[in-house]
């Protein structure tokens, strides 16, 4: 490796880290505008913000025909997510667990992981389970909107006319 390749992996560094900086910024005032909580976006907008380089390397290893590198690409990348970066985040700040997570999204995070096992026991992962997967995400997505919408609305101060 020489100095240019050194400067390249710098550059990038950087990058990606401005990169992550505009998208917390532009997440928050999103979450502003339309009235939801930051938690809500964070498990929408920045979640599939984060996953697109995942997506992109899942298809193109598809379209290669290696699906075994897409299987692991998702797979490890949710490992990564949720005990390394989760753990990191946890080590340097306490983390608040609401209720909401521990009895929803927890629960449903371990249920479609389980799901996705199931679905890969006959070796195959079939374009119905692919749209079954895709249903409950898209399913959850609309629901934690919903229901954070919902919460931050019943928050809203009420001002008496007078």
């Amino acid at each position: 490796m020489d100095l240019l390749d050194l400067g390249r992996i710098i550059v990038g560094l950087v990058l990606l880290v401005l990169g992550g900086e505009v998208l917390v910024r532009g997440a928050s005032a999103l979450a502003r505008r339309a009235g939801v909580s930051s938690l809500v976006v964070g498990l929408t907008v920045v979640s599939a913000a984060t996953s697109a380089p995942e997506l992109s390397v899942s298809i193109g290893a598809v379209l290669r025909d290696e699906p075994g590198l897409a299987v692991g690409n998702v797979v490890g990348s949710n490992i990564a997510n949720v005990l390394l970066i989760l753990g990191l985040s946890a080590l340097v700040l306490p983390l608040a667990a609401t209720q909401r997570l521990v009895r929803f999204d927890l629960p449903l995070m371990l249920s479609l992981s389980a799901a996705l096992v199931l679905v890969c026991l006959d070796g195959v992962i079939s374009a119905v389970d692919g749209l079954i997967l895709f249903g409950a995400v898209v399913a959850h997505t609309v629901l934690t909107v919903t229901i954070g919408r919902r919460r931050t609305q019943s928050k809203a101060p009420v001002y008496a006319a007078g």
